[in-house]
């Protein structure tokens, strides 16, 4: 063992170990992490799907690798990368648009009109058999026109042209439907109200010179206060902090985004488009970053973000009923839930609401609002701030809610434990097990219901109470779905590298390849291991990557197709797809 002098007032010397002893060999980088580097750099995914092609004119097998598709690194850092800035470019290409992008349906062809024709007679002859009680008839009919509605379909239709008509077993249902008042709460600002407009493109604005801009926004909603906080987002005083209302709120916030939206459309009289992403803050309260295209003035959005809310009208949970170690059981002789003690049953979700619903004075269990901080700013397209508002609101996608935020010290612990076992003990449905701790039957309840035991993600610790969807995009943002900018990728790959692949090019007739493919096991024995598929695979995107660059730096201009909007690196994503 060498052992380096340490000088007067300097740091301990530094001892190395001896050459060739273990403390040494462990020391040494191991080969497999070198690999999960590489593949990491490279974007090749490290835990693939095997399919198996086999010709069925030749026998001919081959195993074909595909991307696992995860989209948080944890799993695969490489999926999850690529994932993260298709995201990117679709945000951008919605953000700042200045046509719509769902210019709306073509005409109907004489084909498709005449099958809709065809559907009406049809529909006509079967109400003249079921006012006759030609039941027989009424069974041929209903399907002739499941076989036409098939084919209404094959002609390039979208949607039915009716429901379908209700079975025996639908008919058969009381058809009860609770309805709540939708008068305004007397605590919540009064909004404009204005009949929404079909466009989605903001205003233009002109400049100096007849210089003309359309900007578009950033906004980012965020919850109420809990308690005074550190600034690592622990709470000064947790035993004042109100972890119940805080668990409350993130089960609920979705629904609250939901009302949001609703209430800015109508205030501002147009189909307002946004794409953001929810995710947790420091103190782990949910937030929302929002792209918005088009400008709204500042004031209307935080008048909208004061006077929305959510209001849950669930049956009351001001204290718990019963302990998570002595909660009811399943009584199968009645076919329910019962007190441990009394074995008396336990009201059913639909008497516990009657009993809600009965009550003048009854007030919803919770009501959700947004936090007095609203920030709202004019983004110009093609700016910094721009690419940096893109970048922000995909900043986390990739992790889990929980791991957004480092936890280092022991204060941090505390509190992301109190939160979590205070979600794991909040009911966030109607079926939610947890209501079995306030005396009340989870809607049709089962057999092996444990409260705090609910599969639901919001009880899960790693989601912070964030159970919904992460990424929140308007249906008509960029009038694609990822499946078409995944397509524009590599459409923009193929024309850089100038390969052609269409379908007029394929074989057709007797000569046309036949295949067959099945999803391969890891341990079939045509299935190399997974280091000598990641290993080839690194070689092939190195290659791919080489190739990529030479015909980049040929290419003069670019090809004009979306995808080169977005950084350089995603063309290397988009060869592997």
């Amino acid at each position: 063992m060498t052992v380096t002098p340490a000088l007067p007032g300097l740091a301990p010397a530094l001892v190395e170990p001896r050459p060739g002893s273990r403390a040494a060999r462990m020391l040494m980088p191991r080969s497999v992490d070198v690999v999960k580097d590489l593949a990491a750099d490279y974007g090749v995914c490290t835990r693939p799907a095997s399919l198996r092609r086999t010709d069925l004119d030749s026998g001919q097998t081959e195993m074909i690798d595909l991307p696992c598709g995860a989209t948080q690194e944890a799993k695969c850092p490489a999926c999850a990368k690529r994932a993260r800035r298709l995201r990117q470019q679709q945000i951008r290409e919605g953000w700042h648009r200045d046509d719509e992008p769902d210019p709306g349906p073509q005409p109907a062809t004489e084909a498709q009109r005449a099958l809709i024709v065809a559907r009406a007679h049809l529909e006509f002859a079967r109400d003249e058999a079921a006012r006759a009680s030609q039941w027989d008839q009424v069974a041929d009919l209903d399907e002739a026109i499941g076989e036409l509605e098939a084919e209404i379909t094959t002609e390039g239709l979208r949607g039915r042209p009716a429901p379908p008509h209700a079975t025996d077993d639908q008919e058969d249902g009381d058809g009860k439907r609770r309805v709540r008042s939708t008068k305004r709460r007397q605590d919540a600002p009064d909004l404009p109200r204005l009949s929404v407009e079909n466009r989605t493109i903001g205003r233009t604005y002109e400049g100096h010179a007849g210089q003309v801009f359309r900007p578009s926004m950033f906004l980012t909603l965020t919850l109420d206060s809990y308690g005074r906080v550190h600034s690592d987002g622990t709470p000064i005083d947790p035993d004042a902090y109100d972890y119940r209302r805080a668990a409350w709120d993130a089960v609920h916030f979705p629904r609250l985004l939901d009302r949001f939206w609703q209430n800015l459309r109508r205030a501002v009289g147009w189909n307002v488009q946004y794409a953001g992403a929810v995710e947790p803050q420091r103190r782990l309260a949910p937030h929302a970053h929002f792209a918005i295209r088009g400008t709204i003035p500042r004031a209307l959005v935080r008048q909208v973000a004061a006077a929305t809310y959510h209001q849950v009208w669930w049956p009351p949970v001001d204290e718990l009923v019963y302990e998570p170690g002595r909660a009811p059981q399943w009584n199968p002789a009645a076919g329910g839930y019962a007190d441990p003690e009394t074995d008396r049953l336990l009201p059913t979700w639909d008497d516990a609401l009657d009993l809600v619903d009965a009550d003048p004075d009854a007030e919803p269990v919770h009501v959700v609002r947004f936090g007095s901080q609203v920030d709202a700013k004019g983004v110009l397209a093609g700016t910094k701030d721009a690419d940096r508002c893109v970048g922000y609101i995909t900043k986390y996608l990739t992790k889990q809610a929980a791991d957004c935020h480092q936890v280092t010290t022991g204060r941090q612990r505390a509190h992301l434990e109190r939160l979590w076992q205070e979600l794991r003990h909040t009911p966030c449905s109607e079926r939610c097990a947890n209501w079995l701790l306030y005396g009340v039957q989870p809607k049709k309840a089962r057999p092996g219901l444990k409260p705090g035991r609910c599969k639901n993600k919001v009880h899960k610790r790693e989601t912070l109470g964030i159970g919904g969807r992460r990424v929140l995009i308007s249906r008509q943002w960029s009038g694609k779905t990822l499946a078409d900018h995944r397509a524009d990728r590599r459409e923009w790959v193929k024309a850089l590298l100038g390969v052609t692949t269409d379908n007029a090019t394929a074989p057709t007739g007797p000569d046309t390849v036949r295949h067959a493919w099945e999803l391969a096991k890891p341990t079939d024995p045509d299935v190399p291991p997974i280091g000598h598929r990641v290993l080839r695979a690194i070689s092939e995107r190195i290659q791919w990557r080489t190739q990529l660059d030479v015909a980049r730096r040929a290419a003069d201009p670019p090809p004009d197709v979306s995808a080169t909007t977005a950084s350089p690196s995603d063309s290397e994503e988009g060869a592997g797809t």
